[in-house]
């Protein structure tokens, strides 16, 4: 029985470090354009955030993913994704949000929770950053942001940066996971 759960744990271990991402295709509410990972095959890599219209800790992260959208825009793009499925959180509540934000980066749609399952994201917000491995996105961190939601000056591990630049020198992140604090995502039926 003790071989069983290791065996089971080297297993869980091994896909959480090496999820391989397959291609997706969601619409971008800001321009109607499609987005895919085809759409960066240049990239290191590709930052994808669960986020939300109303989650009060999306709120707070807006500036902070704004800044880390603009400091890594040519090697490493962030996409927003919304998979809620609220009244509040639909297509023309997002292009109203993203109209209001004054958003630069791209404001995906996942009604149909596809991303959101293949990815396992269950809050928002919740990070995943994918490497770019000849064409072959997998993920290499997961999680929180940094380790203070509502208080920028108080950061003291900005988890999801510190992982772009490890990603970067092709070193191997130590934190691949972070548990991510904010709203709950709720599933279809």
């Amino acid at each position: 029985m003790k071989k069983f759960w290791i065996v089971f744990m080297m297993v869980v271990l091994i896909k959480a470090q090496a999820q391989q991402v397959p291609n997706f295709s969601l619409t971008n509410v800001v321009n109607g354009k499609s987005i895919s990972l085809e759409t960066y095959p240049s990239c290191s890599g590709v930052v994808i955030i669960f986020t939300s219209n109303a989650c009060p800790f999306d709120e707070y992260y807006r500036s902070r993913i704004e800044k880390l959208s603009k400091d890594f825009q040519d090697k490493v793009p962030v996409l927003l994704v919304n998979a809620n499925i609220e009244p509040a959180e639909s297509a023309e509540s997002m292009i109203k949000k993203a109209q209001q934000w004054g958003l630069s980066v791209p404001y995906l749609s996942d009604k149909e929770q596809s991303l959101m399952q293949s990815l396992g994201a269950t809050k928002s917000p919740s990070v995943f950053l994918l490497k770019n491995n000849g064409g072959k996105f997998q993920v290499v961190y997961r999680g929180a942001i940094d380790d203070n939601a509502q208080v920028e000056a108080d950061v003291r591990h900005s988890y999801l940066r510190d992982a772009i630049d490890i990603m970067l020198t092709n070193q191997k992140i130590e934190t691949a996971e972070v548990r991510p604090v904010g709203c709950n995502i709720r599933k279809k039926n």
